[in-house]
């Protein structure tokens, strides 16, 4: 496990946060939208919620860890950048995008962005003496509240208009079904709510995070202990495809929801749930060839893809289990994914590809999806080094 932490440790201190810190600090305020698979710098390209959340939480994590105080001044660029130009002073929430000189572009309130700024803020507290920062993240929980979880209080809606209104277009990308609930934004609703209440103690977020994880429990992590992808707003099922990287993502996250939520019983509970989750997701696991990205039962389709993301969240949820079990394959399998890492998906100019595609000899990388981008942060990696780097202390 040491020898993992420190190599993990070094990619992060010499790898990922140095290619941020280099290569996207953009003179007209915040970062860059987009450097492509080829290292292509765009200056012109769209700055996109997500990105700029995302780069907030990783280097306020990094300097809450390190101390290192260059990460403060990428965190504290990050803040200043979302506050100023992100939030939608008129009729709350976050704006999904903005253009290269940072006005609106798209106004829409989509409920994934709003969490991740919340995650982001709620980290940038842990090491700001602001409290506004804590501020704006409590009323993003309460924007959450207001506009997204039904008036039954059985989940969560993906997305409504600039003035909170209805609208007819509500996924995440091109690639997302357009339904009204999805796996993927109460995932990450979940992931803020956890580490809001960190940092947050209040009555009525203590009770939002015991309904989400409920929402997981009884409603989304299926009988096989797979993840249902999509749903309509009766929660009927419009998917039956398995993404192995959100069911070993959520395997570790549901888990350290569980515990900071602090409820013996909820932790007993969700810690079962976690190791059947964690071995569904092995299903798509080989040593040599790490994570696949997905695979359909019914139609018998496999993204036989290595995203970058999926190999990440891969070794943290190996971890966890390891952890929890005291089981040493999952550490071996953590060792095994993260030499798939090294030898597939490092690039050599910094950072990460988005991924590694199957070849005749093995793998090579993706050079046509972004370094860095819209959906390609430091998070889903940075996040790997430094969950390690924390738990091998307790291992």
């Amino acid at each position: 496990m040491d020898t993992l932490k420190n190599r993990l440790k070094a990619e992060l201190e010499g790898n990922i946060l140095p290619f941020w810190i280099e290569n996207m600090q953009d003179p007209r305020g915040g970062f860059y939208g987009r450097i492509d698979g080829k290292g292509v710098l765009d200056a012109s390209a769209p700055k996109g919620a997500i990105l700029n959340a995302r780069i907030l939480w990783t280097f306020s994590s990094a300097c809450r860890i390190s101390g290192d105080e260059r990460y403060r001044g990428m965190a504290d660029r990050a803040y200043q950048y979302i506050r100023d130009h992100f939030i939608d002073r008129e009729y709350g929430g976050v704006y999904w995008s903005l253009d290269a000189d940072g006005r609106p572009l798209e106004d829409k309130k989509q409920f994934y962005a709003i969490a991740f700024t919340i995650y982001a803020l709620a980290e940038y507290s842990r090491i700001s003496t602001d409290p506004a920062v804590l501020d704006m993240a409590a009323s993003l929980y309460r924007t959450i509240e207001d506009h997204s979880l039904d008036s039954a209080g059985k989940g969560y809606l993906e997305a409504c208009t600039r003035e909170w209104g209805t609208i007819a277009d509500m996924r995440l990308s091109d690639k997302d079904q357009n339904d009204a609930r999805t796996m993927n934004t109460h995932l990450h609703i979940l992931e803020a709510y956890a580490g809001l209440y960190r940092v947050w103690k209040a009555p009525e977020l203590k009770a939002s995070l015991r309904r989400i994880i409920d929402i997981f429990l009884d409603r989304i992590i299926r009988n096989d202990a797979h993840l249902g992808l999509f749903f309509g707003e009766d929660w009927e099922s419009h998917s039956t495809a398995f993404s192995y990287g959100h069911d070993i993502e959520t395997s570790w996250l549901i888990y350290e929801a569980a515990e900071v939520l602090g409820d013996s019983d909820v932790i007993d509970k969700v810690k079962a749930v976690s190791s059947r989750m964690a071995l569904a997701a092995m299903e798509g696991f080989t040593p040599e060839g790490g994570m696949e990205n997905e695979y359909d039962p019914s139609s018998g389709h496999r993204d036989a893809g290595r995203d970058w993301w999926v190999q990440a969240e891969t070794v943290v949820g190996c971890v966890n289990q390891y952890q929890l079990t005291g089981d040493a394959v999952w550490l071996e399998r953590a060792g095994a994914q993260w030499r798939f890492i090294e030898k597939y998906i490092l690039c050599p100019d910094g950072e990460w590809y988005w991924s590694a595609i199957p070849s005749a000899d093995g793998f090579v990388p993706n050079t046509d999806d972004d370094r860095a981008g819209f959906w390609k942060c430091p998070y889903h990696n940075g996040r790997m080094c430094m969950e390690i780097i924390s738990r091998s202390g307790r291992i």
